[in-house]
């Protein structure tokens, strides 16, 4: 009789327990959401979406970094660059906000910052691919600088024309390369907007 019991008012709290998750907002797929709106174009509504989230949830990193990314998308360049730089002090252990710092400041031909902050994405997770091919984008870049001074002191040089030649083609747009000014996928495992923790 007492086991009888017992299994009743188990059976009673797991369901009180389900209706009442039933009843809380899914969060969970919020931010899965906010990537497909993201993914479709539809930055108005995702950062109407995300906004709403973070007043309950200031400091989800997930959400934080969507929000650096629709900013970016919509061309605020500046409000992407306060909020990924935003988390890379409160969340110094994740490396995608400092890559997507890292292409923002590129994109502004901002070089040195952008190779500061690449090593900082790999210091945090040496295995992060994106962040080593931005990083050889952006020593592309500054070596395309140094030879282009370099035949601007000494047109005579015949072997610097071959090696910017070659660096040019790379970013060129029928080159391989993408080229750290365009704007990386979004960064993580899936490279879906995701922020790994």
């Amino acid at each position: 009789m007492m086991l009888h019991r017992t299994l009743i008012f188990f059976c009673f709290r797991l369901l009180a327990m389900l209706l009442a998750c039933s009843a809380l907002p899914c969060w969970a797929d919020e931010s899965g959401d906010v990537s497909q709106l993201l993914r479709a174009g539809k930055l108005t509504e995702a950062m109407t979406r995300v906004e709403a989230y973070l007043v309950s949830k200031p400091n989800d990193p997930q959400m934080r970094f969507l929000k650096g990314v629709i900013q970016r998308n919509s061309g605020k360049q500046a409000e992407a660059i306060a909020t990924f730089a935003k988390l890379t002090q409160d969340y110094p252990e994740l490396p995608e906000p400092y890559n997507n710092l890292a292409v923002l400041y590129a994109g502004q031909g901002q070089f040195d910052k952008a190779r500061a902050t690449l090593e900082m994405a790999i210091r945090t997770n040496p295995n992060y691919a994106t962040a080593h091919e931005n990083l050889g984008d952006v020593f592309a870049r500054l070596a395309s600088e140094a030879y282009s001074k370099a035949l601007q002191l000494d047109r005579g040089n015949t072997s610097v024309p071959t090696k910017l030649a070659v660096i040019r083609e790379l970013f060129s747009p029928s080159g391989k390369g993408q080229g750290t000014g365009a704007p990386a996928p979004a960064p993580g495992a899936s490279r879906a907007g995701t922020v790994s923790r």
